[in-house]
Parts: C-alpha cells; structure tokens; sequence
C-alpha cells in the first residue's frame, strides 16, 4: 500500500511538508522521567517518521481508520504493538502508560475541542500537548481574557497549562488542502496540583457564564441557583481571566442557602 486515501467523515488532511512536521516534532515538551508520547491519528505517519527517532521514547500512536492502520504496519513494522487501532476519545488512556506522557498530533478539525476536553480530565497525567488545528480553533484557546474568542476552552486549558501559539499553515501543505489555514499550539502543564477551589464547581460556573455570554454574570449564572458576589455580577464573562473564576467559583461555593 503506497498511500491512504483520505476520508472526509475523518476529517483527513495529510500533512506532506517534511519540514513542518519535523518541526512539529521538535516542539513537543519533554519531561525528565517522563518518555511516554501518544500521537493520535498519525494517518500516514508524517509525524511518526521522527517521533520514532526520539532517543528513549516510549511511543504510541493511535488511529480509527483501518486503511491508515494497515499503510502503517507495512511501512512502521517497528511499531509493533505500540500501534493501536481504535478511538482516542474512547481509548482507556490510564492504562497506556506508567506515569505522564505527552500528546502529539495533526487533529482532525471536528474533534480538536472534545480532544483537548479529554486532556483536560487527564489533566493529572499529560503534562505537554502539541496539536496542529484549524488557526479559529488555535486562538481561541490561546486567547487572553477580554478577546472576542476568549470562551470556555481558553479558560479552562489555561488554569492548568501554559498555552502558547507556536506557528500557521497555510492550505496547500495537505493533501487534500482544507478550506481554512491551520496552526500549531504547545500547551505546557503548569504547576497547579489542583485549584483553590472545587474543580467540577469551576468547570460548571465556565461554562454557565459563557453559554450566556452577552449577559452580566448576576443573569448569566442565575441557573446555578446561587448568588452571584456584587463584585463579579457587573461583569460579563469574557472579562474573568482564570484566576478570577477561580476566586468567583470558590465565593459561590462558600455559599449555603439561605444566607444571602
């Protein structure tokens, strides 16, 4: 099998530039102790071909399409049973490696958000990411409070990482060539353990504020049945940056009924 051919319900795009694949490669962050890298959907393995040249990579790589499967096999025999064939937003990513491992792909455009989410609740074990993704998708996860594409990826990812948009793509290094550009973002872990605050409370009050967005906080969060502090509810979401949803999730957590 010489090349796969690439499926639109996939969400395929290969990357043919050698250069900004190697350079996608060479941004990925290391940890000392921490050799475990999992690629997703490595399709024809542009990607694999240097992460395979890593000295002391753990690697593997996983793929939902079987066509993808089978030109890898043929073409990495070395990957062996590091390559595994199913469904990354499925896949148990507890059981891949010993301890942290770092994350490395092209992401298909239709899942890149529900990607980064499972990131997000393995927060504890990926310490780096590098991700090429549609360019809209890339600043809004790097953007600062007060941006118009500042919204609930942004603030969620930055509690726990540093993100950092590394580089654009133009069209015309895909086969085939999508019909937007693309970037490449590098998320590092920070090193918040965990929040001053409760966490799955955090994740609810980002999300209630931005699903009303053009709303005051006192209106926008009032489906969380709890009083908005007079010094948040005048503001609108995209003014909070992480630490202030922070502070504001954890004043609404201090609160019990009645005492308003």
């Amino acid at each position: 099998m010489d090349y796969v051919r690439a499926k639109k319900n996939l969400g395929q795009h290969f990357l043919k530039d050698q250069n900004i694949a190697r350079k996608i490669v060479e941004s990925l962050p290391t940890r000392e102790g921490s050799p475990g890298i999992l690629e997703v959907g490595p399709g024809m393995g542009v990607l694999t071909r240097y992460l395979a040249e890593r000295p002391g990579a753990d690697l593997k790589v996983i793929e939902i399409d079987r066509e993808s499967v089978a030109y890898l096999r043929q073409h990495f025999p070395g990957l062996g049973d590091s390559l595994v064939e199913g469904d990354f937003l499925k896949l148990p990513l507890r059981d891949l490696f010993p301890g942290p491992f770092s994350i490395i792909g092209n992401f298909p455009y239709h899942i890149s958000s529900q990607i980064f989410f499972r990131v997000l609740e393995h927060r504890d074990l990926i310490h780096g990411v590098v991700g090429m993704v549609q360019k809209e998708v890339a600043e809004r996860i790097s953007a600062p409070p007060g941006s118009k594409t500042y919204g609930i990826l942004s603030v969620l990812l930055q509690a726990w990482y540093r993100i950092e948009y590394l580089f654009t793509v133009g069209e015309q290094v895909f086969a085939p060539p999508p019909k937007v550009k693309s970037a490449v973002i590098r998320l590092r872990r920070n090193d918040r353990e965990a929040l001053d605050c409760d966490e799955s409370l955090f994740f609810e009050v980002v999300k209630c504020a931005f699903n009303q967005r053009r709303k005051m906080l006192g209106n926008a969060l009032k489906p969380l049945g709890k009083p908005v502090p007079e010094a948040y509810a005048g503001k609108r979401a995209e003014q909070l940056s992480p630490l202030d949803f922070e502070s504001l999730t954890r004043l609404i957590g201090q609160w019990k009924g009645g005492d308003q």
